[in-house]
């Protein structure tokens, strides 16, 4: 089985009661760039982005931001 990584943009939205345009502003990055990384489309995870969505929602724990998953092809 394959593994892949989920950043978990809808929860932290949900839970923190903010827009996606608002964790943007929050967190300083590109709207687009967290639409991408939201829906699964970013190949690439940007390390900085997450440290920068942990610092806007007073994250200390990286699990609350991405998980695991095991994918079946």
């Amino acid at each position: 089985m394959t593994k892949k990584i989920i950043v978990k943009i809808p929860e932290l939205l949900k839970r923190h009661g903010i827009s996606l345009r608002e964790l943007s502003r929050l967190s300083d990055v590109r709207h687009a760039a967290l639409s991408e990384l939201s829906n699964g489309k970013r190949e690439n995870i940007n390390f900085s982005h997450i440290e920068k969505i942990a610092d806007a929602l007073s994250i200390s724990d990286i699990r609350e931001i991405i998980d695991l998953v095991e994918v079946t092809d």
